[in-house]
C-alpha cells in the first residue's frame, strides 16, 4: 500500500480492512481500502460543527480554512478541498504528517471540548493532498514573467523552501544553497521516515526544481563562499538554517563512547533509508539493533528517537525526562504511541553520571521534584536527596535540543547581530536583518520550533522579500539617471 497515496489516510485507533478479509471476499486490496479511506475522510469531516468559532483555524499558525475544506471534503468535493488547503500552505500533506494537531488545531476543535472527540484534521488533510498528487490536481509551478532579480536563500528547510517557492512564482531567480546532498533539512533527515515518508519530501522538492530553482548543495556558507560573496551575487538573501546545535549534557563519562546526539543518530537511520552508506551505521555506533536504548530528552525529538529505536530492534527502550508527563514539551499523542510499542518512561528523573569503560554500559540517575517555577514560567525540577538509581544502557541519546550555532563566526560575517540566544536579530516589521537586503526566517529566528511556524515565517518573509525588491527595482532608474 505504501506507493499509493491515497491509501495513507489513517485513523487513530482505526485499521484498514484486512488483506485476509479483500482475499477472502475475492476483491482488490487496494480498491477496498482505497473506498474505505474517503469514507472515513468524509465521515470525519461531516463531524465539523460548523460552529460559527473556528478556533481551529485561529489556533493554526497559518490560519488554514479548516472547516471549509472539511465541508468540502464531507461533501466529496475534494479537489475543491485541495485547492482551499493548499492556498495557505505549501506542505499540507507533511503538515498532516508531523504537527503535533494534539497542541494545535485539533486540540481547539469544538466538538473537542464537548467531550465526544476531535475531528481528525491532520489525517483529513494529509488525505486530500496525497490524493491530489495521485490525481494529478497538484499543478506545476508557472512563475511570472522575469523580473530581472535573483535571491539566495541559505538553508532548503520548511522556511527557505516555502520562501523559494512563492518567490520563485513571483517571477525571481531563486537559489537555494545547503550544506546537505538533500533538500529538507529536518524534513528529510531529522524526522524518521515512518512519520513522514522521505518521498513526500522528495516530490516537493522536484516540484520546486522542475519550476526553475535552482539547488546548490554540499554548499558550505563560510567555507564555499562567504556571506558576503552572495550578497555580491544576489538582489537579496534569506538566512534560513535551522538551529543544530545540540544542547549538551554536563556530568562525569559523557564522553565515553556509545553516547550520541539525536540529530546524528536519526541522520543515520534515515540515510540508511534513503539506501546510502553509513559507516557509524554499519559498524553499529548509531544502530540501535539488540541494544539497551536510553533516551535523554522529552521533546518530539526524543520521541522520535525512541521510537527509531523500537524500530530497529532495541532489546529495551527508556525514555529519561527531568519533569513529569504533564509538563514535557513533547506531544502527548507521540508519548501515547510510544508507550503502546513498548518504550518505558522514566519521568522526574536526570543523568548525574555515565558508567563505563571506554564504552557507556549505564546511566547513573537521580530522582527529581517540580520546584518553583523558571523563568519561563514552568516549575524547575530539582535532585531529590538520596534517589540515586542506575539504568543499564549500551547506547545512550541525548535529545535535549537544539541551539543556533554561531552564524557570524561560520559565515565571516561579524556584522550579522544576533540575540543573546545566538539566533538572528530581525527588524519584526521587515523581517530583515542587521545587514541590508538580508532576511532570516524559521528556527534561526524564533528558536527551535514547529515546521508549521517555519513555513508561516516563509510565506511572511517571500511578502516582505518581494516588497523590498520591487523597491529596489523602481530605485534602480532613478540612481542611473543621476550617475549619468
Amino acid at each position: 500500500m505504501a506507493d499509493n497515496p491515497m491509501l495513507s489516510f489513517v485513523r487513530v485507533g482505526q485499521d484498514y480492512p484486512s488483506k485476509r478479509a479483500a482475499d477472502e471476499r475475492n476483491d482488490d486490496f487496494r480498491e477496498i481500502a482505497a473506498r474505505y479511506a474517503i469514507e472515513k475522510a468524509e465521515e470525519q469531516s461531516s463531524r465539523c460543527s460548523q460552529c460559527g468559532v473556528p478556533y481551529c483555524s485561529t489556533h493554526c499558525p497559518l490560519h488554514n480554512h479548516i472547516p471549509d475544506w472539511l465541508r468540502l471534503t464531507a461533501e466529496g468535493r475534494l479537489r475543491e478541498a485541495y485547492e482551499l488547503s493548499n492556498a495557505t500552505s505549501t506542505m499540507p500533506e507533511i503538515c498532516g504528517r508531523i504537527c503535533p494537531q494534539d497542541r494545535l488545531c485539533e486540540g481547539n476543535c469544538v466538538i473537542e471540548f464537548s467531550g465526544h472527540g476531535a475531528v481528525t484534521i491532520g489525517s483529513v488533510e494529509k488525505f486530500i493532498t496525497d490524493t491530489a498528487w495521485e490525481q494529478g490536481w497538484v499543478e506545476p509551478i508557472v512563475p511570472l514573467p522575469d523580473r530581472g532579480q535573483s535571491i539566495g536563500v541559505i538553508g532548503a528547510g520548511p522556511a527557505g523552501l516555502t520562501t523559494a517557492e512563492l518567490m520563485r512564482a513571483r517571477g525571481y531567480e531563486v537559489h537555494v544553497y545547503d550544506r546537505h546532498d538533500r533538500a529538507g533539512g529536518l524534513l528529510t533527515y531529522g524526522i524518521p521516515g515512518f512519520k513522514l515518508e522521505k518521498d513526500v519530501v522528495m516530490r516537493r522538492v522536484r516540484r520546486l526544481a522542475d519550476a526553475g530553482i535552482i539547488f546548490h548543495y554540499g554548499f558550505a556558507v563560510g567555507t564555499d563562499a562567504r556571506l558576503a560573496d552572495l550578497r555580491a551575487r544576489h538582489d537579496a538573501l534569506l538566512i534560513a538554517t535551522g538551529v543544530y546545535k545540540p544542547r549538551a549534557i554536563k556530568a562525569p563519562g559523557v564522553g565515553s563512547a556509545g553516547i550520541v546526539d539525536a540529530l546524528d543518530y536519526l541522520t543515520a537511520s534515515n540515510r540508511k533509508g534513503f539506501g546510502d552508506a553509513v559507516p557509524a551505521f554499519d559498524d553499529g555506533s548509531l544502530d540501535a539493533s539488540g541494544k539497551n536504548v536510553v533516551v535523554i530528552g522529552g521533546g518530539d525529538t526524543a520521541m522520535d528517537c525512541v521510537r527509531t529505536a523500537v524500530r530497529q530492534g532495541a532489546r529495551s527502550v527508556k525514555c529519561l525526562y527531568r519533569r513529569d508527563r504533564a509538563n514535557m514539551p513533547g506531544s502527548q499523542r507521540e508519548t501515547k504511541n510510544a508507550e503502546e510499542e513498548g518504550v518505558e518512561f522514566v519521568w522526574l528523573s536526570a543523568p548525574e553520571a555515565f558508567d563505563g569503560e571506554g564504552a557507556v554500559s549505564g546511566v547513573r540517575a537521580a530522582r527529581m521534584r517540580l520546584g518553583a517555577p523558571d523563568a519561563s514560567g514552568r516549575r524547575a525540577p530539582e535532585a531529590h536527596p538520596g534517589s540515586e538509581f542506575r539504568l543499564d544502557a549500551d547506547l545512550v541519546i541525548k535529545a535535549l535540543g537544539f541551539d543556533a550555532e554561531d552564524l557570524p563566526k561560520l559565515f565571516g560575517a561579524d556584522e550579522l547581530s544576533v540575540t543573546r540566544w545566538g539566533t538572528v536579530r530581525i527588524d519584526h516589521k521587515t523581517m530583515q536583518t542587521s545587514m541590508d537586503g538580508v532576511f532570516a526566517a524559521g528556527d534561526i529566528v524564533r528558536g527551535a520550533s514547529l515546521v508549521v511556524w517555519a513555513i508561516r515565517d516563509g510565506r511572511d518573509v517571500a511578502e516582505r522579500m518581494h516588497l523590498y525588491l520591487k523597491a529596489k527595482a523602481k530605485a534602480a532608474p532613478a540612481r542611473e539617471m543621476v550617475a549619468a
